[in-house]
C-alpha cells in the first residue's frame, strides 16, 4: 500500500490532527559528531527553505538535510555525468507534469499506438513503462485477501482475521465523526458559495440556523488545528476512512477482476497496459510526488528541487493500488525495470503480510545479478521491523538474501529528540539508513505541488543520491553504491524518540549504519573508490 501517513482531525468529538501542513518549525543547530551534547543555536526555517530542507547541510544550515547543495557546489560543478534510468514502482505517474519535462523515460524501441510489441519485451506499447494494474484503482489489504481465501488452519489466517476485525471496528467507530466533518464542510461550501474557504471566511459566517452554526464550529475547530491547507487534509482523512470500509477491508469487494489475470499465477504475465497514468491522473498523487523528489527540475522557481539535476530518466511502473500491492505485480515490475535498463528502482510501498514473498525475493536476487540497486521505504507504522516484519524485505530468517537493497527510515527536520519522524519504522537490522521524509515539497498531478510526509518520501531522497553516484561514477556496482551511502552518512550519537510508545533509544540503534544520508560525503567516497 502506498505509504500515506494518516491524518486525524480534532473536531467537536476530539479528533486530533497529525497533519502534514507546511508549518515553520524551529531548527536546532548541532555538531554532527556529538549531536546530543553540543547545541549551537536555534534557527527558524523560512518557508522557502522548508520547501527544500532535505537539500541543506547539517552543520552549515543546522538542518539534518542530505548536503545536496554542497555536493553540487563543491563536487559536481563542471562535471558531466552519464544518463541513468530510475524506475519508480508506485501508483502511476503524471508524465506530463511541468516540473518533470524531459525527465520521463521513453522506450525508443517501441512505436507508440500501433498495438504491437515492437521490441519483443513482452509488453505492447510500453512507451514510458508499464501499468500492471490496468483499469483497476481500489484494492483490498493483503490481510483481507488472506481472510477471503478461507480458514486454512494457519496462524497467518488467524492473525489476519483478528486484525481485520480490529481494523473494521476502528473504522466503524470513526465513521460517524467522518460523516459529521464531511457534512460540516459541505454546509460551509454551500453557505459561502466557494469550494475553498479560509478561517477568516468561517469567522464571517453569521446565521440563525443552529445546524449551520454547529457546522461552522466544527470547521473552525478543524481549521484552527490543521492550519493552511486544512481542506485537502480533510478530504484525505475522509477518503481514507471510506476507502478502508468500502475497499481495503471489504471482503465482498473484488478490485482485481477488472485486471483480468490470475494474481496467484506468476506465469500469467499478459495483463495490464502502457497507460502509466492509470484511469485518473489524480490517482497518481503519490507516485508523482515520489518521482518529483528525485527528478523535479532544480532552480526553476517551481515547487522544490530534485536531487539529481540532469542525465536522468524516470521509468514509470504502476503496480501499487489504493490498497495493498500484489506480490506478483511487484516481482514483475522489478524484472521489467531490470530488463529495460533501470539501474535504480525506488519502492515507496509496503504491507504487513506477503502471500508470495518468494516471488519478490527471486526478483530482488535477479536485480542483484544484473547490478541494479533497490531503494525501499521502511514503512510508517512507528514500529521496530526487526520484531514485526514489513514487506518487501531482503531478509529471510534473519539473513540478507542479496546485497543490492537499501531500506530507508524517515527523518524530521528537527535535530533533537524528534529527529526520527514520529511515523517512521526503525530497526537495527532491517533499516539501513535514514534520510529526510517529513514535510517534503514536491510535484503532484496537474502541475501542482504539495508537502507530504512518510518513508515514501525518504526513500526517493536516498534513491536520488544513489542516482547521482551511479551517474557520475558508473563503474561502481549496486553493492558498492549501497555500502557507500551507508558508510558515508553522517553518524548521529543523539538519543531519539521512536515508536508509538515514545521510547528513547540511541540513534545508532535505529538502523544498521547509525547514520543519516549525506550526498556530499557519498560522492567524495564514491570518487575515491572509483579511482581505485
Amino acid at each position: 500500500m502506498k505509504f500515506y501517513k494518516s491524518l486525524f482531525f480534532s473536531a467537536v468529538l476530539a479528533f486530533i490532527l497529525v497533519g502534514c501542513s507546511p508549518k515553520i518549525a524551529p531548527m536546532v543547530g548541532t555538531n554532527p559528531t556529538n549531536i546530543d551534547k553540543t547545541i549551537l543555536k536555534t534557527t527558524p526555517l523560512n518557508e522557502e527553505d522548508l520547501k527544500r530542507w532535505s537539500h541543506l547541510d547539517l552543520v552549515k544550515d543546522t538542518v539534518p538535510g542530505m548536503s545536496v547543495d554542497k555536493a553540487y557546489t563543491e563536487i559536481l560543478k563542471n562535471k558531466k555525468g552519464n544518463k541513468i534510468i530510475v524506475a519508480v514502482i508506485d501508483g502511476g505517474l503524471d508524465i506530463d507534469h511541468e516540473d518533470l519535462k524531459g525527465k520521463i523515460w521513453i522506450n525508443k524501441k517501441e512505436i507508440n499506438g500501433n498495438n504491437k510489441d515492437d521490441d519483443n519485451n513482452g509488453y505492447v506499447d510500453d512507451i514510458n513503462g508499464w501499468n500492471f494494474l490496468g483499469d483497476s484503482d481500489d484494492e483490498n489489504l493483503e490481510l483481507t485477501r488472506i481472510v477471503k481465501k478461507g480458514d486454512d488452519g494457519s496462524e497467518i489466517y488467524k492473525k489476519a482475521k483478528a486484525e481485520l476485525e480490529q481494523k473494521l471496528a476502528e473504522m466503524n467507530q470513526q465513521k460517524p465523526q467522518v460523516d459529521m466533518i464531511a457534512k460540516a464542510d459541505k454546509d460551509m461550501k454551500t453557505l459561502l458559495k466557494k469550494e475553498v474557504y479560509t478561517v477568516d471566511d468561517l469567522k464571517k459566517v453569521s446565521t440563525t440556523d443552529s445546524s449551520l452554526n454547529q457546522s461552522k464550529m466544527i470547521m473552525m475547530s478543524v481549521a484552527t488545528q490543521a492550519g493552511p491547507g486544512f481542506q485537502s487534509d480533510i478530504k484525505e482523512y475522509i477518503d481514507q476512512v471510506y476507502d478502508m470500509l468500502n475497499y481495503n477491508l471489504n471482503v465482498n469487494f473484488d478490485g482485481r477482476k477488472v485486471v483480468g489475470d490470475n494474481p496467484e499465477d506468476i506465469n500469467d504475465k499478459k495483463y495490464g497496459n502502457g497507460n502509466v497514468k492509470g484511469t485518473d491522473v489524480e490517482n497518481t498523487f503519490h507516485g508523482t510526488h515520489v518521482a518529483g523528489i528525485i527528478a523535479q527540475i532544480r532552480g526553476n522557481g517551481k515547487g522544490g528541487d530534485g536531487v539529481i539535476a540532469a542525465n536522468l530518466e524516470i521509468m514509470a511502473l504502476r503496480a501499487v493500488p489504493n490498497g495493498d500491492e500484489y506480490d506478483k505485480d511487484i516481482a514483475l515490475a522489478i524484472r521489467y525495470a531490470v530488463d529495460n535498463g533501470a539501474k535504480i528502482i525506488n519502492g515507496s510501498f509496503g504491507k504487513d503480510y506477503s502471500s508470495h514473498k518468494e516471488w519478490v525475493w527471486d526478483a530482488i536476487k535477479y536485480a542483484e545479478s544484473k547490478n541494479v540497486l533497490l531503494v525501499l521505504a521502511a514503512g510508517n507504522d512507528s514500529k521496530d521491523i526487526d520484531k514485526e516484519a514489513s514487506f518487501p524485505t531482503d531478509q529471510v530468517n534473519g539473513k540478507e538474501i542479496a546485497d543490492n537493497v537499501l531500506t530507508i527510515g524517515a527523518l524530521s527536520n528537527d535535530c533533537g529528540l524528534n529527529m526520527v519522524a514520529s511515523f517512521s519504522n526503525f530497526g537495527n537490522a532491517n533499516v539501513d539508513v535514514f534520510s529526510p521524509g517529513d514535510k517534503i515539497y514536491a510535484t503532484v498531478p496537474n502541475n501542482k505541488y504539495r508537502f507530504l510526509q512518510g518513508t515514501s518520501m525518504a526513500s526517493p531522497n536516498t534513491a536520488g543520491v544513489a542516482a547521482l553516484i551511479r551517474s557520475y561514477y558508473p563503474n561502481l556496482s549496486a553493492s558498492q553504491v549501497k555500502q557507500i551511502i551507508m558508510d558515508s552518512g553522517t553518524p548521529i550519537s543523539t538519543t531519539v524518540i521512536v515508536g508509538e510508545e515514545k521510547n528513547k533509544i540511541p540513534f545508532s540503534s535505529t538502523c544498521v549504519s547509525g547514520k543519516i544520508v549525506n550526498a556530499y560525503n557519498a560522492l567524495k567516497m564514491a570518487e575515491a573508490i572509483s579511482k581505485k
